[in-house]
């Protein structure tokens, strides 16, 4: 059970004024429909101030927008941005994270020239080959997988059924979630008179530091050279990562989008849910692809893409508003038709 923490003592640690009652305890978090008294929550989008009205949180964070006052006993903390100041103090409230014990569990098979950092956990039934490398402070959880010649970084964690094929790399502080798998064989295949030709993938994947993988999700090797995740991208849940892509730093690819072979994403790239991206294009940094959309060509940074085939958002609105411009102009077409045909009744 979290200690309770005061308010104003919040307030001051996200350098934030406080409405109401400055010393209201703390115990818990929760969303404003499910929060009960001693919980704290957050409004981050004005469309839901109703909310406000009948939440029983004795504290929430709030845009400095909103104009509600908090009721009688009640405390709003106002920040510049609600929901990454609830995200900050999360750690405050949230279960303690387990311990996995330093060492090698009885069932682990690790190759003897394996080597292993300080400090580092490696959980029951995990494979270690020959030649791979483990850093400092990694935990390996149950049944992990690392490859011949494999490398990961110090403080990462590889949970359940993470497989990390030969050869790949991982950074400092990688998180890759159940289900995983770096370095798969990209899919290249060539039609010839004779069937289909497995085209060989020699190529290796490497990640960068602080990179966070979501569950399922893949990222295949390169044909030659590498497949490359850049540091602090953040991939969602059952995400398609193909051979040859290169991925900036400060990514966004969220869940169920996939990245055709040997496109180039730039840095601080934002794919929404279920888009895709073709291959061997670039994409500029900081462009937005919408969910469900289709990239078909590149580009340049600071896009905001729509649809399928994606286009920019202006020209996709223009499109897309289209049909009631039309039905706009019918109606006054057909008004215009009454009014001429009044006119030529009175000749």
């Amino acid at each position: 059970m979290p200690q309770p923490i005061p308010a104003f003592a919040l307030a001051q640690k996200l350098k934030a004024d406080v409405l109401g009652n400055p010393g209201n305890m703390i115990t818990g978090m929760n969303s404003l429909r499910e929060a009960q008294p001693g919980d704290i929550s957050f409004l981050a989008n004005k469309k839901y101030e109703d909310l406000l009205k009948d939440t029983k949180a004795s504290v929430v964070l709030i845009g400095r927008d909103v104009e509600q006052q908090p009721k009688d006993g009640q405390t709003f903390i106002l920040c510049d941005d609600p929901n990454t100041a609830f995200a900050m103090i999360g750690e405050a409230f949230a279960p303690p994270p387990p311990v996995y014990p330093v060492g090698v569990h009885p069932t682990a098979v690790v190759a003897p020239d394996a080597k292993i950092g300080e400090n580092v956990s490696v959980g029951p039934h995990v494979v270690i080959e020959p030649g791979a490398e483990v850093g400092d402070n990694t935990i390996l959880v149950a049944q992990v997988y690392v490859g011949h010649n494999a490398k990961i970084g110090d403080n990462c964690l590889l949970y359940p059924f993470v497989m990390v094929r030969e050869r790949c790399i991982l950074g400092n502080k990688v998180i890759l979630h159940s289900g995983v798998v770096i370095g798969g064989d990209g899919f290249g295949f060539a039609p010839t008179a004779r069937g289909i030709f497995k085209i060989p993938q020699f190529g290796i994947v490497q990640i960068d530091d602080d990179v966070e993988i979501g569950a399922n999700s893949t990222v295949d090797r390169a044909r030659f050279g590498r497949t490359h995740i850049g540091t602090q991208t953040k991939i969602d849940n059952l995400v398609m990562v193909a051979h040859n892509v290169q991925v900036g730093n400060a990514c966004f690819l969220v869940s169920q989008c996939g990245i055709a072979g040997s496109a180039e994403l730039g840095d601080g790239v934002i794919m929404g849910a279920k888009s895709g991206i073709n291959g061997h294009i670039q994409v500029g940094a900081g462009t937005q692809i919408a969910g469900t959309s289709g990239l078909a060509k590149g580009c340049p940074p600071k896009s905001i893409m729509l649809g399928t085939p994606a286009e920019p958002q202006r020209e996709w609105m223009a499109r897309h508003g289209l049909p009631k411009t039309v039905k706009k102009l019918q109606e006054k077409i057909k008004a215009l038709e009454e009014k001429l045909a009044a006119l030529e009744s009175k000749i």
